[in-house]
């Protein structure tokens, strides 16, 4: 069973057991689980319901794995003979979170 879901913009394709790096948010102290409620389509081999745009009484839910950061990327800008060039970094925070059970 497959299921895909939409997180801060971003869709995904997940299935138990798969692990995927959402944007980071806050959670409470005591929540090691996370429920994905806008899920847009869930198959199953030849069934497959699809959402207009997401499916009612369907979710997906994820443990908390913990906190990553992606690669690092750097901006730099640059005129030429204007004396002006700026550099700078940036490393995007994520959430790496297991998927446990998809219901449909």
């Amino acid at each position: 069973m497959y299921a895909i879901i939409e997180d801060s913009g971003s869709q995904f394709k997940v299935s138990e057991g798969d692990v995927i790096d959402i944007d980071r948010r806050e959670l409470p102290e005591d929540s090691a689980t996370i429920a994905f409620d806008r899920v847009l389509l869930v198959g199953d081999g030849d069934d497959v319901k699809v959402g207009a745009p997401t499916l009612d009484g369907a979710s997906v839910t994820a443990d908390v794995l913990g906190e990553k950061a992606g690669e690092k990327l750097m901006i730099i800008k640059h005129r030429r003979r204007k004396d002006y060039h700026r550099r700078v970094g940036h490393r995007q925070k994520y959430l790496s979170v297991k998927i446990t059970a998809i219901k449909a």
